[in-house]
């Protein structure tokens, strides 16, 4: 089993920062990609980043391109996601995931990744 916890969010400005934190405990996650989804309220689950099981690949959703960042730090068995500029259409129930395939490329779909944290809220007023 894998564990994973996301902690981080909060209630920010528009043009405000945050950083999510995803520890991941139990079975590893050094050798998996990992991502991040986000959910609206009457949303489905979406895509926001992913970084490959070395971090030498990354993948972003347009919407967040060149404004978040996902990182991680195995040693720590940590993965961030730092988010700037963030807009109140950024708000949403931010989840951190493991993808199911060792070694694997990066992935936009959910379908792929099988463990799941329980989400942290980030909420961008106007």
């Amino acid at each position: 089993q894998v564990q994973l916890v996301e902690s981080g969010g909060g209630l920010v400005q528009a043009g405000g920062s945050l950083r999510l934190f995803c520890a991941a405990s139990g079975r590893t996650v050094s050798n998996h990609a990992m991502g991040w989804f986000r959910q609206a309220p009457g949303k489905e689950r979406e895509f926001v980043a992913a970084i490959t099981w070395n971090g030498g690949s990354t993948a972003y959703a347009d919407s967040v391109k060149g404004r978040f960042t996902i990182s991680r730090e195995d040693a720590k068995n940590m993965v961030y996601l730092q988010m700037n500029s963030l807009k109140p259409e950024d708000t949403a129930v931010y989840y951190c995931a493991r993808s199911g395939a060792p070694f694997g490329a990066v992935t936009t779909f959910s379908s792929e990744y099988d463990y799941w944290g329980q989400g942290t809220q980030v909420t961008v007023s106007s």
